[in-house]
């Protein structure tokens, strides 16, 4: 049978990104995204279309006891044409909200294909949550069906709704999802035109109430060849990131980007973090490309990295800026170079370092091909060398989401001027690299200098004491503000004076005057659900001791400590 011309313009592109690997220049001014018609579906027209009679492995998780699922391609898009059929005779319609919290767990991918067949749309959800946020994800989201692991039915209890309810496991009033398995599936045909939505996700609310992000049947699956081309994933490849369902970024690197590639998606799932198992893993199963946050590489980095990276080819850092120390120590012992990349729940891939290119310490890289970046002032809103990340909508950036899903406010202050705003500062060289400097609230000023909070606890992180640091402007009446160092300690430093001390000396010896760390406290980091840092809460910590006229005794300051004030 014929190619669809949906799948062969979908493949000629990513074949031509694959090509261009270790070529960017060509590839930014070559590529063209995809023309895939008025109809698409990325499950159909592209999935099923590699996925037929193809026995090469697709999926394979491993769980912490040993045990072990693999799927191919081939019949993953069996069960999903069963799981499909399923869900239509229990009432999933096109255009219908399906809210999916599932863990790692081949029910997550079948049911991802399976909803995107019917033309539904997906919301992910992360099983972190519990009944209020899932009662504003149910009402906002407009859910219409909700699938989940038996072990959070009962968190549906207090959320009202007349929707599906399908238990993975089973539950009392539950629709059981095993018997999907029982029910012959059928190939399915596209039903959905380009535009129409395909998933909706909840941001993990860094400074605000989490903003409802809304893709399309192209904005992800096309748009997502800039993330296939960032990590360097080639047909055959078993590709491993370390991310957590519910969130974009499982998208991204757990979906999208390796079934684009043709690659092995590896699943290794664990109950605590052991930095010694996972590398044993990577080894054992060949994987050649590892995507992890910050937080993975900087634990990684504290274990034995001596036997080697295995069949490991390209590593890349998501989620937040990769501090310069970390990617040293693991290029010391590896060989290898851990690349940044750029990019948000509202769009795929903006900016990185891809493989073959030279890399510039503290860079995150360059715009990805088809991808209009453009820094400007937030003043003016002129183009400039330092200034907010921003897309140029009159260039119809094709991976940007369609919008927040009713809120019309904050759709605007995202889209006005002709601008995608990202509300992330940058500076551009005269190469075109990009270096982030951090959000445009987390930007602050100290004695009339401009401070970025990420350049700060790049220096921090160095000192072998600090596992994590946040810093935020703490109130003074001299100076207006000055650097404060929120600092989650490493494995065997006690949070005392002596220790304030040496990383105040650290960061006085390594750091120009005018940015230097004034205050140190040692502290539980807050976060989001997703495992980013709320600086927001910080600064608001900060802010409320000043207005009441108290110290907070917690904190250490460098006029305590005369004798390396020099």
């Amino acid at each position: 049978m014929a190619e669809q011309a949906s799948t062969t313009a979908y493949r000629q592109a990513r074949d031509a990104l694959l090509a261009l690997q270790g070529q960017h220049d060509r590839a930014l001014a070559e590529f063209r995204w995809p023309d895939v018609g008025e109809r698409f579906s990325w499950a159909v027209d592209w999935f099923d279309a590699i996925a037929r009679g193809n026995d090469a492995c697709a999926l394979w998780i491993v769980e912490e006891d040993g045990s072990e699922t693999k799927l191919t391609f081939d019949e993953m898009a069996t069960r999903s044409d069963q799981v499909a059929v399923w869900l239509e005779s229990l009432g999933v319609r096109k255009g219908d909200h399906v809210l999916l919290m599932l863990g790692n767990q081949v029910q997550l991918w079948e049911t991802m294909l399976a909803v995107f067949k019917l033309g539904a749309v997906v919301m992910p959800t992360t099983a972190a949550l519990g009944s209020a946020d899932l009662r504003d994800r149910v009402d906002r989201g407009g859910a219409r069906a909700v699938v989940a692991n038996t072990a959070d039915a009962a968190k549906f209890e207090e959320v009202p709704g007349d929707y599906l309810r399908v238990a993975v496991g089973g539950a009392p009033g539950w629709e059981t999802y095993s018997d999907a398995y029982a029910v012959q599936g059928r190939p399915f045909e596209t039903v959905t035109a380009a535009s129409d939505p395909l998933l909706l996700y909840f941001t993990s609310g860094t400074t605000s109430k989490p903003k409802l992000v809304e893709h399309t049947q192209v904005s992800y699956p096309v748009g997502h060849l800039s993330t296939m081309y960032w990590i360097g994933v080639r047909p055959g490849d078993v590709h491993l990131a370390i991310s957590s369902p519910g969130w974009a970024k499982h998208a991204w690197s757990c979906f999208f980007a390796p079934w684009i590639a043709e690659a092995t998606i590896f699943v290794y799932n664990y109950t605590r973090f052991d930095a010694a198992a996972l590398l044993d893993q990577i080894r054992r199963a060949g994987v050649t490309t590892f995507c992890a946050p910050p937080t993975v590489w900087r634990m990684l980095i504290q274990a034995d990295l001596a036997g080697g990276p295995g069949s490991l080819r390209e590593l890349l850092g998501a989620g937040e800026p990769l501090n310069p120390e970390v990617i040293a120590q693991v290029e010391k012992a590896w060989g290898l170079t851990i690349r940044d990349g750029y990019g948000q729940t509202e769009t795929t891939l903006q900016i990185g370092n891809v493989a073959g290119e030279r890399l510039k310490p503290g860079s995150m890289g360059r715009p990805m091909p088809g991808v209009p970046v453009a820094l400007i002032d937030p003043l003016s809103g002129e183009p400039a060398e330092e200034g907010e990340i921003v897309l140029d909508l009159s260039q119809h950036p094709v991976n940007l989401m369609t919008g927040y899903l009713g809120d019309p406010v904050r759709q605007e202050e995202a889209m006005h001027g002709g601008w995608y705003h990202t509300g992330d500062v940058a500076q551009r060289d005269a190469e075109g690299y990009i270096t982030y400097i951090g959000r445009t609230d987390d930007v602050f000023k100290a004695s009339d200098y401009k401070v970025s909070p990420f350049e700060l606890e790049s220096v921090l992180i160095e000192h072998p004491a600090v596992a994590e640091a946040a810093v935020v402007p703490a109130p003074d009446p001299t100076r207006l503000a000055v650097p404060k160092a929120y600092i989650a300690l490493a494995p065997g430093w006690e949070p005392n004076r002596d220790t304030a001390r040496e990383i105040l000396r650290h960061a006085r010896e390594n750091l120009a005057p005018y940015l230097r760390v004034r205050r140190v406290e040692f502290y539980e980091l807050p976060k989001t659900i997703s495992g980013k840092i709320r600086r927001v809460e910080l600064r608001d910590r900060e802010a409320k001791a000043f207005e009441g006229g108290h110290s907070l005794s917690e904190e250490f300051r460098d006029e305590d400590f005369p004798e390396i004030r020099g």
